[in-house]
């Protein structure tokens, strides 16, 4: 029993990792965007 609930701990808490990695990303790949358009705004001037 006590195997099963340190297995069924474990991977929580490496689901909740996946996420928060995947959330990240998303913000990094955003953030980048945002400075790409910045940077092709400025270029144009």
């Amino acid at each position: 029993m006590k195997k099963f609930v340190l297995i069924a701990l474990t991977a929580m808490t490496m689901l909740s990792a996946c996420n928060t990695i995947s959330g990240m990303g998303k913000d990094v790949k955003a953030a980048g965007g945002a400075v790409s358009n910045t940077a092709e705004d400025v270029k144009s001037y």
